[in-house]
């Protein structure tokens, strides 16, 4: 495992570099995910409007204007936490040693945070002056869909995370109960299905503020989510964040298939879980004491084949939202079945279903009735 990608470097190409102590695997895997993803919408958007099934909006806009004071502060704020935090990590002794403790404390180098923030500040200063006239005009540009890709990832990324992170606290609402403050900073600890219900509604919301078609946008969205889960569940496997399946004691039956696919112990977990791993020393020295199904890297396979599939579908599906409708059933199908065996807390409730096995029960029966939906809403129309 590398829970960060010094040590991924390390392992792969023999060199050491501090400063990628400070990148999480996962998140590195999550951003990559969230970049990929806005190219796949992008494109999708790109191939709907192209059918006619989406217009412009038009927006006014004032073209050579010169840095405004609110424009030099927030850029001055930015430059400032980078100093502050990410340069001043190579300043101060030992802050290296456990990266996540560092950038979630307090402590910083308040004259690299400064120098920062005035390098940033005069470079929105000037990029703002190259472009200025001695007077400003205003002109009004039409705006596609894809245009706002940029904002929709804004927006999927904020309420997306903070989705995930309020699902899985009242998933483990005991461990919440324990420790609030840590539950709620901690980098680890996210539900997909917490991210997917808040992201989306906040994108419902932005559609329609913007005057968005919402079905052909639902369509569009169906290989992007797919794709963005599965690319998102590498950075479970690489650095192993807890999302792993149930004990497997048993051998490997199989001898044409690697033991990792079979089970695996997920030595140097980013999570600091199971035993000491012998003649390991320093942080993520770790590993499972008893094999588990590694129900990551099952789940980022099957979702894989998932979008081909999606992307397959998505010009043979001629009416407009059964394509999402067919992404519903396969998130929650998928989700459903890999429950079985992954490590989750159980409600106390008729079958003792987990969180995700409900939320994805419901997904199915969504998939099915809105499938039944837009059929008939072609016919009306």
């Amino acid at each position: 495992m590398y829970p960060n990608l010094y040590y991924a470097f390390k392992d792969l190409f023999g060199i050491e570099i501090n400063g990628l102590k400070l990148i999480n695997s996962f998140g590195f895997f999550v951003a990559l995910s969230f970049i990929f993803s806005a190219w796949i919408l992008s494109m999708e958007l790109r191939r709907k409007q192209q059918q006619g099934l989406f217009q412009f909006t038009e927006e006014k806009i004032k073209i050579g204007e010169p840095a405004s004071l609110t424009e030099l502060i927030t850029n001055g704020i930015m430059g400032f936490l980078f100093g502050y935090k990410i340069i001043g990590a190579f300043t101060i002794k030992d802050a290296l040693l456990d990266p996540q403790a560092f950038i979630l404390s307090g402590e910083g180098n308040f004259l690299t945070g400064m120098l920062a923030a005035l390098g940033f500040g005069l470079l929105k200063w000037w990029e703002k002056k190259k472009v200025q006239l001695e007077t400003p005009v205003e002109r009004t540009i039409r705006i596609w869909p894809q245009d706002r890709v940029g904002d929709i990832v804004i927006y999927a990324a904020i309420f997306g995370f903070l989705g995930a992170k309020i699902f899985h606290n009242l998933e483990n609402w005991n461990e919440f109960a324990a420790d609030p403050i840590g539950s709620l900073i901690a980098f680890s600890g996210l539900t997909f299905y917490g991210g997917l219900i808040c992201a989306g509604a906040a994108i419902i919301w932005y559609a329609r503020k913007n005057k968005i078609a919402l079905i052909p946008l639902l369509d569009a969205f169906a290989p992007t989510m797919m794709f963005a889960y599965a690319f998102g569940r590498i950075g479970c496997q690489v650095s192993g964040d807890g999302d792993w399946g149930i004990a497997n004691p048993v051998a490997n039956p199989y001898k044409w298939l690697p033991d990792f696919f079979w089970s695996y112990t997920y030595p140097h977990n980013v999570v600091q879980d199971g035993v000491s791993i012998p003649g390991c020393v320093g942080p993520y020295c770790n590993q499972l004491p008893v094999p588990v199904y590694p129900t990551p890297l099952y789940e980022l396979l099957i979702c894989f084949v998932l979008f081909g599939v999606l992307i397959f579908l998505r010009n043979r599906i001629k009416v407009p939202g059964q394509l999402f409708s067919i992404y519903l059933i396969f998130n929650g199908l998928e989700r459903f079945f890999i429950e079985k065996i992954r490590v989750n807390t159980e409600y106390n409730l008729p079958l003792n279903p987990t969180q995700a096995e409900l939320i994805s029960a419901a997904l199915v029966i969504a998939g099915i009735i809105s499938w039944r939906y837009f059929n008939k809403l072609r016919f009306i129309k």
